[in-house]
């Protein structure tokens, strides 16, 4: 299923989403960019990177007001980020505030929490696994499975918080519910709703940023509500899961006794952080570790359906710290009510299997992109990758495309463009707003003797004439199929000269006419001695109609008429005079 969505149309050389995502889960395909689910972990990040917001989470929104339209009872699960996410006075003021919303009932994921801690510390007590990786994070969870197969083995073999409490709700309710799950994160709603071991738990998800504008729609004010109690037994210290060291912290807090186990504690947040941690696990460098990992920097408080910049995550986890104790569930049969539940998840390598290349065929694509020499390898990372083979790679692996390197675009385009300047036989000059030459082709050397790079060193108007270039900058109108004649250098051209928007630039295209014109005045000059010859047949025909006017009467008349309207007819055939120019 799909989590994330694109907008084709603004979507287009951009690559940002590919420079940001660190696991390369974005495919370029004519031009677009396309998420590959078997590869995403949903951390977010491009969702955040886009410029153009081509990329948008994909709602559960209008089906949980569905449910509530049709009046189906229904129950959310608010992940314990709210305590940090959202204002309110008292907590319980946000459990009034969903109510309102229409839900049947409010409880909270700590309680699901809760289980999971209880076996967490079975593992622990046991001392069976090497290490104990947390699969609280279900982005970690994909990013071990994808990436780092080989890890699966420390993953602890226990639900998320999210679907134990779903497993409890189900079993206190039934499948008479609809059950909703409200947190900071995108990747909860892949493993409720695509995950066939953890499907039927949850019927959807939704994020706290869709939550308040919800409110806001419907003028629910938190601030102004009374307050509710929580609507589950007190989860205590599991409440402090979504802050970095919360997990130890209620692992720590519940474990009997205070009893040791061996094991070392740490925990790892951040995408960067976890990559570095379980590269060094492939390498067989950390044992003996019970390894708390979030894939969000921060913890989930800073989790992508979240807005981050208006939340402090240092003082969040301090004033949550401050005000959920670190102690241990007290309440006698809380677990009892979940003996009959499995908490159990296996974990599997789910790594692709992605054809690899030759060197040979790596050099190949290198090649088509003039990379021909080790030196050529820029390894700039403008198109997503850590090098120019790593792109090869996603290539030939149809993940990538050729274009996307741009420095090999740039001076394929810069040599195009050169090809054009150097091989059209028209002069073509671009200038600025300031009539400094710009651009100068080959043919432009030639008719006005001075080099490219001497010329764009110039202002137009110390090689010829710039009136019309800058009566084209100021009206925006171009001035098309002019002659003009440069006396002085024996060149008349045909001159079409436009106004570029995108440059605030002026280009001017001149065809050297210079030949034709002379044709034409030579056929001109044979016009007129043929006027003078006919001239001097008319004189003499007048001559010799006067002798016999007598004999031909009106038809004199009619011949001088036909003979003069021949004459006008050939000198009126001329040719367009150019404007002559120094």
């Amino acid at each position: 299923m799909n989590v994330i969505g694109f907008k084709e149309a603004k979507c287009k050389n951009c690559y940002k989403c590919v420079r940001t995502c660190d696991v390369k889960a974005i495919m370029v395909k004519n031009e677009q960019a396309q998420i590959m689910n078997d590869k995403c972990i949903l951390c977010g990040h491009c969702l955040e990177a886009c410029p153009q917001n081509a990329k948008s989470f994909i709602s559960d929104l209008d089906k949980v007001k569905g449910y509530l339209k049709d009046n189906l009872p229904t129950i959310i699960s608010i992940a314990p980020a709210y305590l940090g996410v959202l204002k309110y006075n008292t907590p319980g003021q946000v459990i009034t505030a969903l109510l309102k919303l229409g839900f049947t009932m409010v409880r909270e994921t700590a309680e699901g929490a809760a289980y999971v801690t209880r076996e967490y510390n079975r593992l622990l007590t046991e001392g069976k696994m090497e290490n104990i990786i947390t699969t609280c994070c279900p982005s970690v969870n994909d990013l071990i499975e994808i990436y780092y197969p080989s890890l699966t083995r420390y993953m602890a073999p226990v639900d998320s918080p999210m679907i134990a409490h779903g497993k409890l709700i189900r079993k206190e309710f039934g499948h008479g519910v609809k059950i909703v799950f409200l947190g900071p994160c995108i990747s909860k709603k892949r493993e409720a709703e695509s995950d066939p071991r953890t499907v039927g738990y949850i019927d959807a998800v939704i994020n706290f940023s869709e939550v308040k504008q919800w409110l806001l729609e419907e003028n629910i004010d938190i601030l102004a509500l009374k307050d509710t109690p929580p609507m589950n037994p007190n989860p205590m210290v599991n409440r402090l899961y979504p802050i970095s060291s919360g997990v130890l912290s209620s692992v720590v807090a519940t474990k009997k006794d205070g009893a040791a186990d061996g094991y070392r504690k740490f925990y790892v947040h951040g995408i960067k952080n976890c990559i570095e941690l379980f590269e060094s696990m492939e390498r067989g460098e950390v044992s003996g570790c019970f390894i708390e990992a979030d894939l969000c920097n921060g913890g989930c408080i800073k989790g992508p359906a979240v807005d981050r910049a208006a939340i402090s995550r240092f003082k969040v986890k301090l004033d949550m710290e401050e005000a959920i104790p670190k102690k241990p569930i007290t309440e006698k049969n809380f677990y009892e009510r979940a003996k009959d539940i499995s908490f159990h998840k296996v974990f599997v390598d789910r790594s692709p299997k992605d054809p690899l290349p030759t060197s040979d065929e790596i050099k190949h694509i290198l090649r088509k992109i003039g990379k021909t020499k080790l030196e050529d390898e820029l390894n700039c990372g403008a198109c997503g990758y850590i090098s120019c083979k790593e792109k090869a790679i996603a290539v030939y692996q149809g993940k990538a495309e050729l274009t996307m390197c741009i420095p090999y675009m740039h001076e394929r385009a810069q040599s195009m463009a050169n090809v054009v300047l150097d091989m059209t036989p028209n002069i073509i000059i671009l200038v600025d707003a300031e009539m400094r030459i710009v651009e100068f082709s080959g043919a432009a050397e030639i008719y006005f003797h001075i080099p490219r790079l001497k010329a764009r060193e110039k202002y137009l108007y110390e090689l010829i004439d710039h009136t019309d270039f800058e009566e084209v900058l100021q009206t925006k109108k171009a001035i098309m199929g002019k002659k003009v004649e440069y006396t002085e250098r024996g060149l008349t051209t045909l001159q079409n000269i436009v106004y570029i928007h995108e440059q605030n630039a002026v280009l001017g295209i001149f065809q050297d006419i210079t030949k034709e014109e002379e044709l034409n005045r030579q056929a001109y000059k044979i016009k007129v001695d043929t006027i003078e010859m006919a001239q001097k047949v008319i004189d003499k025909q007048m001559f010799v109609a006067q002798q016999i006017a007598g004999l031909l009467g009106e038809t004199t008349a009619e011949t001088k008429v036909t003979l003069t309207k021949l004459r006008d007819t050939i000198l009126n055939d001329g040719i367009d005079q150019p404007h002559k120019k120094s």
